[in-house]
Formats: structure tokens, C-alpha cells, sequence
């Protein structure tokens, strides 16, 4: 019997990649065993480029398995708990990060890639949570753990593990290589063939695989299949940008790197039109872009250059900088568009602003960020060192202003710089640390000896129902932030994929126009990024006088269309000619 159409195309695009990426060899025994892989039990389908597979009711929820936690309680039930009960008419997607075996960095450095880290649950708990949630689930498959199976085997010399790492001989020239850390690329190792120095891009407990053997290829794909089978809608692939290396280049960005994610992409696309890819590229703003390929590999990429951005401008109160990039980023096409954040797990990359802020205003930046109680870490480049990411929680790295330090609009600030994020074209995520507005975790920072712990607070599930119930920062926030979203969520014009334009209304603001995809509605975001009032001259705005126009963030109709505005510090106005208001 004839296998279904979707076959043939599906097998031409997966040897057309596979003889971009392993040249020297014939790929047809390789391209069968993909197939068998991924396809198993599942037939694939004829997918659309032009298909978008989001709205603007999309929002994500970026979270530890173990941020929330209760006593004797499962951390995964909790977390589900937590979902249900805080975030359920709100959050329809969740990024859980690692929630595998590991031995550090909280999660990536991954020990066995198919079972759940025993003290956070089980692939049930993940299931029940993916039953309601979009669940998002990292591919770390740039390295693996020096505790994982395979690592072993490379010390043992046993298969298949012994093919899987990349050992260089301790004197080869590596300084064209880019390095996201200070710490040596090489790190000796002692194996049953003797002392071995294996390329470990982030960290020596973090050796990198080896992509150049199709073994550890058919490895990923058959991890990315046992994920899918457990509800995974939604694939980060993590620190992507390193896994194809070649001494004599910056082993970053290469060729190679990008037909491996078009190949994951073609597997995916063939076999849902529910699932997506998003790249995590932590790297200047126009070589992160390229990601999107021609619409054939990331839907999502990392708004990375957002984040530093909108802090820049918040403590600086001048839109100038962030409205030039605004200017600058081309409307995602079709079928793809940008993930927007301004916290995680991980620090605040500087590497996306490198070709946007000047060199005096990143030490500005990252000066104010110490003194707000925050860390710096630095990367090695051409013989020094540079600042590579701010490591501090949100609310904490607002507290500043750059003219008028603790000013007492730390609170404003954070709001608005969430309001900012919910307004701007793509799917905005919300860490779950910045959602309750936690502050430096130090004791943790202390504990873990990593910058980053700073940002990775865990929550008790008794302390935090009480400082909701509380008037404090932790409720006053959470409470704006899910009407915010709530408000974003009723807007067609703040569909991912809607018009946008960046409007200049002065340096201290920031104002975006918004249109629905049927042209129905449109949105004037405006924002005052300043500590001090502003006034709008609505009639720059050009509204259609014929519209009745409204502020849904007040809540209040506009009388006329030309007249002026006072917007208090930080204060943020959706005006718009559809709405329930009016």
C-alpha cells in the first residue's frame, strides 16, 4: 500500500536538510530512520506556512517546576495549583523550565532528558498540566550533564556516549571561538584512554554534544518525539545558536547551525499544526533576527534586545533609544512572529543592545543595576572582559532613576514597563517572579554562589497567599498586571501579528498605533517613561474624527478628539475607537 502524499515532500525536505548538514556522506539511510523516529504510530500532515497558530489571547507564564512550593506536597501539583487558582483566566501558556534530572545551573545541565527529576513529579503531573496549558519544554541540546549516562561512557570509552563529545588537543588555537563566559572552553577530563579536553561552551559540568556524528542528532529528534508524546506544544530551544562547531570560526550562528533547526522545523510542521518552535539566541539584535529564517525555522524568536531596553529607558525617562529599535525591527511575517519578555530565569543579556546603546551607556546601565543591589557578569572578549548580563530581580532593577534615584515611583516604573510589553506586536511572557514582584533572593544568591540565583526566588505557597491577601507591592501589582492582561486579551489590535507603528510624540514618551489584521480597530498605545507629567496633543494623533474614542486603561471616553492630555509619571494610556467604554 502507498504511504499518503505528505510522505514524499516529507522525505525530500528532510534529505534536502540532512545533505546541507552532513555533506560528505549519503543521508537516504539516515532520512529513514528520522522518519521512524518521530513518525512512529503518526501520520504527518501537508502543513501551511501562512497559518498563524496564535491570537492576543496567548499569554505565557515562564516558571520553575519548584517556584511555588508546600510542605510534603508535589512541586508540579503545586505549581498546578497555583496555575488554577491565581492565573487560570489569564495565562493560557506555560514555559516550565528543565524539569529533568540534573546536577546544576537549576535545571541545564540536564542528566537524563526522558524522566522527571524525581523531586519535582512525575510525567503525569506534566500531563495534567498540559491538558489546559500550552506547555512549553526546553530542548537543552547543546550539552548535557558530566553526571548524565552518556558523559560516562565517554570516560569509559563505550558506545554510544564515547562518539557523542568533542575532545581537542589542549594546545588548539580556540580564540576565534565566541565565548558567553570567562571560564576555559576546554576542560580536562580523565577517561580510560587518558586525559581528554572536551569543548564545554557554558560550564565544565555542561560539555557540549557533539552534532557532526548524525547519532547525536537522531538522540534530539527521539527526545523531541517522547516530549511530544507527553503534551509539549511549544519547543524552546536552548542556547541554539552554539551546537554546530568548526575550529578556524566564531562556532556560533554557522550554517549548519540553522539546517538542524530547519530540519526540527519540517518535523514538526509535518506532524501538527498545534506545535512551535521558539529559539533562545542571547546575541546581538540582527544575527538573533536571522532565526526566523524564510519563515522555515523559529515561529518565535527571543525579543531579547526588549529587556534592557525598556530598563534603559525607564531609569533614563528618553524613549529616543528604544523608539530607534522600534523603528528599526521588521514586522515578523506570517506564520512567525517575536516572544516578548523583560524577565526570566536567566540575567538581563547586554549582548542584544551591543549595536543600540553606546559602550558609556551599557557601564551607565549596568552601574545603576549594582547599585539597585544587582550583579554583573562578564563575558570574555578579544583579551578583556565585558559586561554580558545584568543578574537582578525586575522590580528590584527599576528602583533607580538615573537622575533622581529612589524617586518612589519603583512601582509605577515596574507597571509600566509591563504595560509596554503587553502593547508591543508578538506574545508577551511574564516570569513568574516579576508577576508577584519578587525582589534579590540574596540568601539564595549566597547559597548557590551564581549571579543568577539572585532572580530565582521560590515562593512557599502559605507566604505567598499571604502577602496577596496583604496590601503590599506583591498584591498591588499582580492585581493591574491581570487586568492588564485581561484588557489585552479582549484587543484584535493587540494580535501578535497586528500593524504597528512607532510614533513620536516627544522623548518622554513612547507611543505605538495599533491595527487589527481586518483593519477594524485600532489602539494608541501611549506611554510617559518619565518621572514627571506629560501632556499629549491629541491631535497629533490624527484620530478619524467620525470615531468615538476611549481609554480602555481608565476606563474613560475621550470628549474630543483634539484635546489635551495629562499623563501622570509613568502612567499609560490604550485609546482606542472599539471598545465596550464607548
Amino acid at each position: 500500500m502507498d504511504k499518503p502524499a505528505p510522505y514524499g515532500e516529507l522525505n525530500a525536505k528532510i534529505l534536502h536538510h540532512l545533505n546541507q548538514i552532513y555533506q560528505d556522506q549519503d543521508n537516504e539511510k539516515l532520512t529513514e530512520d528520522i522518519i521512524k523516529i518521530f513518525f512512529k504510530n503518526h501520520l504527518p500532515i501537508s502543513p501551511n506556512p501562512n497559518e498563524t497558530k496564535w491570537n492576543q489571547q496567548d499569554i505565557i507564564l515562564i516558571t520553575y517546576a519548584n517556584s511555588i512550593v508546600e510542605k510534603e506536597k508535589i512541586p508540579l501539583q503545586s505549581l498546578q495549583k497555583f496555575l488554577n487558582t491565581y492565573v487560570d483566566d489569564y495565562i493560557n501558556s506555560v514555559h516550565i523550565l528543565p524539569y529533568f534530572p540534573y546536577s546544576s545551573d537549576d535545571g541545564f545541565a540536564v542528566i537524563d532528558f526522558k524522566n522527571i527529576n524525581d523531586a519535582f513529579g512525575s510525567w503525569e503531573d506534566i500531563e495534567t498540566i498540559a491538558t489546559k496549558y500550552k506547555l512549553m519544554t526546553d530542548l537543552v541540546i547543546n550539552h548535557v550533564s558530566s553526571r548524565s549516562q552518556w558523559f560516562d561512557q565517554f570516560k569509559s570509552n563505550k558506545n554510544p556516549g564515547q562518539h557523542y563529545f568533542i575532545s581537542v588537543e589542549p594546545n588548539t588555537d580556540t580564540s576565534e571561538v565566541t565565548r558567553p563566559r570567562t571560564s576555559p572552553l576546554l576542560q580536562e577530563v580523565e577517561t580510560l584512554n587518558g586525559k581528554k579536553h572536551v569543548w564545554s561552551t557554558f560550564s565544565h559540568d555542561q560539555p557540549d554534544l557533539n552534532f557532526s556524528n548524525p547519532d547525536v542528532l537522531l538522540e534530539v529528534i527521539d527526545i523531541t518525539r517522547t516530549y511530544l508524546d507527553h503534551g509539549s506544544k511549544i519547543f524552546r530551544l536552548d542556547a541554539i545558536a552554539f551546537i554546530w562547531k568548526e575550529l578556524g570560526t566564531k562556532c556560533i550562528n554557522l550554517p549548519q547551525t540553522h539546517e538542524i533547526i530547519r530540519l526540527i522545523r519540517t518535523l514538526i510542521d509535518f506532524y501538527s499544526d498545534e506545535i512551535y518552535l521558539i529559539t533562545e539566541t542571547n546575541i546581538p539584535n540582527r544575527e538573533n533576527l536571522s532565526y526566523f529564517g524564510n519563515r522555515n525555522e523559529a515561529h518565535l524568536v527571543y525579543n531579547f534586545a526588549l529587556p534592557p531596553l525598556i530598563i534603559f529607558t525607564l531609569l533614563n525617562g528618553k524613549s529616543e533609544k528604544i523608539k530607534q529599535w522600534l523603528m528599526a525591527m521588521p514586522p515578523a511575517m506570517f506564520g512567525t512572529t517575536y516572544f516578548n519578555f523583560i524577565a526570566s530565569h536567566d540575567g538581563i543579556g547586554l549582548r542584544p543592545v551591543e549595536q543600540i546603546l553606546s559602550t558609556s551607556e551599557v557601564d551607565q546601565l549596568a552601574s545603576n543595576i549594582e547599585k539597585a543591589g544587582g550583579k554583573i557578569s562578564y563575558r570574555s572578549t578579544e583579551g578583556s572582559e565585558r559586561p554580558y548580563e545584568m543578574n537582578i530581580a525586575l522590580f528590584d532593577a527599576l528602583k533607580f532613576h538615573v537622575d533622581d534615584n529612589d524617586d518612589g515611583f519603583q512601582e509605577e516604573r515596574f507597571i509600566a514597563a509591563h504595560t509596554i510589553m503587553l502593547a508591543l506586536e508578538g506574545i508577551p511572557a511574564f516570569y513568574i517572579n516579576s508577576l508577584l514582584s519578587t525582589e534579590n533572593d540574596y540568601q539564595k544568591l549566597e547559597h548557590s554562589g551564581h549571579n543568577r540565583a539572585i532572580n530565582r526566588h521560590q515562593w512557599s505557597m502559605d507566604n505567598l497567599i499571604q502577602k496577596l491577601s496583604e496590601d503590599n507591592h506583591h498584591s498591588r501589582i499582580y492585581q493591574e498586571l491581570l487586568r492588564l492582561i485581561k484588557l489585552r486579551k479582549e484587543q484584535p489590535a493587540f494580535h501578535p501579528n497586528a500593524t504597528q507603528f512607532t510614533l513620536n510624540l516627544g522623548n518622554d514618551t513612547l507611543a505605538l498605533w495599533r491595527q487589527s489584521l481586518d483593519r477594524d480597530q485600532s489602539i494608541f498605545a501611549i506611554h510617559n517613561i518619565s518621572n514627571k507629567e506629560v501632556s499629549i496633543q491629541l491631535s497629533d494623533l490624527n484620530l478619524i474624527e467620525t470615531d468615538m474614542w476611549a481609554d480602555l486603561i481608565s476606563g474613560n471616553p475621550l470628549s474630543s478628539t483634539h484635546e489635551v492630555l495629562i499623563l501622570k509619571a509613568y502612567q499609560s494610556m490604550w485609546i482606542t475607537n472599539k471598545s465596550s467604554i464607548i
